[in-house]
């Protein structure tokens, strides 16, 4: 068989225009587009030609290489500075520019919010094109590690655990002390106690100062290195860093809005997450639908005063298990008389509303009936009788249930895990996403921003194809 050979003194190795170095169907042509396409006013970039100094890289380049180098995974400033002299797509599409990767951080890290806010005009191109509807919005969170390392955050636990450890080390150091001047009295010191004890105070000081800082920030825990950081537990283990909460259209599952929070789970961030999305699209969504880690019953109830139709289980529900003989649900309330009527017939009165959930207390107004009834020990195992609380949301609790009982919403429901796990599979998967580069809230946000673009631009491809969607984006600013 015949061997192919490479021959690297061949002339015309490559086109004679860089223009000519990508086809016409190259995916890349897409981004240069889009990135041409933008509203630079909007996103608060200056792209005149009057301003003062040595020439800087034209902001447009800098976007395009950031939106393309993210979308095949390559986010490190080293890596797309290596690409801008050897891959002949990025050579295209930076027009033969080659900043460092100085130059590439520092644009990224100057334009964090013009980066977030490039996502904002992608989503109302997909509106424009009526690839996105905004009727039926699916919310999902995950966690996602910072530029910051576990060990350096801090809660009160931690500290008062390493100030006890410090003090020890100090008092053990000032023992030993007195016990060798005790038996080598008159003698000369052979080491230096300020020097010894200089470790264990420098621990303590600074232990402190995070412990003040701690304090200050009003936060259970504090990263050192990112102190906005957040410290969560997660399938892949512990770490600190951010929650992506990403909002996903049902028609063609693009993104809706992407965001990040600092906190170790998705309660209390739906209604937040869907109205960041309303103020996108311009509308508020006719169905908003979450896993049962948003069931907080405080926030929903934000979306059900809109008028949104939530799907949201709560924990109970999610977790499959069946309702027990004497669940909760297996009362009757009795509104008009603030009671509760047991399975036997017998009554809980209101007792009391408890200080820290407020929920309302309710038990059974005489405790024998409890103690007498055959039921006793399955019911309750309490001497002093059942007792129910009803939590001060329970009216939406039993509304939220029901609604999500119902099979069309079910069916609704089911599409959400194929809607959002596709496009965090996409994220984790296919780009390489397992932490953030840039570090602070800002900088995370800027990040999922661009990969909100990156997933909506490869989704519009399939849809539209690369030459028809090229043709959309030509004529001017979106």
């Amino acid at each position: 068989m015949a061997i192919r050979r490479g021959n690297r003194e061949q002339m015309q190795f490559l086109p004679a225009s860089i223009e000519e170095y990508v086809s016409v169907d190259a995916p890349v042509r897409v981004y240069d587009a889009f990135a041409d396409a933008l509203d630079f006013g909007d996103l608060g970039i200056r792209t005149d030609n009057d301003r003062e100094g040595n020439p800087s890289y034209d902001p447009r380049s800098m976007m395009k290489l950031l939106l393309y180098g993210y979308s095949y995974g390559i986010r490190s400033s080293r890596k797309l500075e290596r690409e801008v002299h050897y891959n002949l797509s990025f050579i295209w599409l930076m027009g033969g520019l080659k900043p460092d990767h100085k130059t590439i951080a520092e644009f990224r890290r100057k334009n964090k919010a013009a980066i977030q806010r490039a996502m904002v005009q992608c989503v109302r191109l997909c509106l424009k094109l009526g690839l996105i509807d905004g009727n039926i919005l699916f919310t999902d969170g995950t966690k996602m590690r910072g530029n910051a390392a576990l060990k350096n955050s801090w809660n009160e636990k931690k500290v008062k655990r390493v100030l006890l450890k410090a003090e020890e080390r100090i008092e053990e150091i000032l023992k030993e002390a007195e016990d060798l001047d005790a038996i080598e009295k008159g003698a000369p010191s052979l080491v230096s106690l300020p020097a010894r004890l200089s470790e264990p105070e420098a621990t303590r000081e600074k232990v402190e100062r995070i412990l003040k800082e701690l304090k200050g920030s009003g936060k259970t825990s504090l990263n050192t290195t990112d102190k906005e950081c957040a410290s969560f537990n997660g399938i892949h283990g512990a770490g600190a860093g951010y929650i992506g909460e990403v909002v996903v259209d049902d028609k063609h599952g693009l993104i809706a809005s992407a965001d990040v929070v600092s906190a170790s789970n998705d309660i209390g961030q739906l209604s937040g997450q869907i109205e960041q999305a309303q103020e996108i699209l311009g509308h508020a969504p006719v169905v908003a639908v979450a896993d049962a880690g948003f069931s907080d019953l405080a926030d929903l109830k934000r979306l059900d005063e809109q008028g949104i139709k939530v799907i949201v289980p709560n924990p109970q529900i999610a977790s499959g298990k069946k309702i027990g003989e004497f669940d909760k649900r297996k009362f009757s309330y009795l509104s008009d008389r603030d009671r509760y009527v047991c399975p036997e017939g017998h009554e809980l009165k209101f007792v009391q509303v408890l200080p820290r959930s407020k929920s309302r207390l309710y038990t059974i107004e005489n405790k024998s009936i409890c103690l007498n009834c055959v039921h006793y020990g399955k019911c309750t195992n309490s001497k002093s009788g059942r007792k129910l609380e009803r939590c001060a949301e329970e009216v939406l609790k039993i509304k939220l249930e029901a609604a999500y009982a119902m099979p069309e919403n079910r069916l609704i429901y089911k599409r959400r895990q194929a809607k959002n796990e596709l496009v965090f599979g996409h994220f984790r998967k296919n780009l390489g996403m397992d932490s953030f580069l840039l570090r602070g809230i800002a900088g995370a946000r800027a990040e999922i921003g661009i990969l909100a673009v990156c997933f909506n631009l490869r989704r519009m491809i399939t849809l539209l194809g690369q030459g028809r969607l090229t043709g959309i984006l030509k004529p001017g600013p979106l």
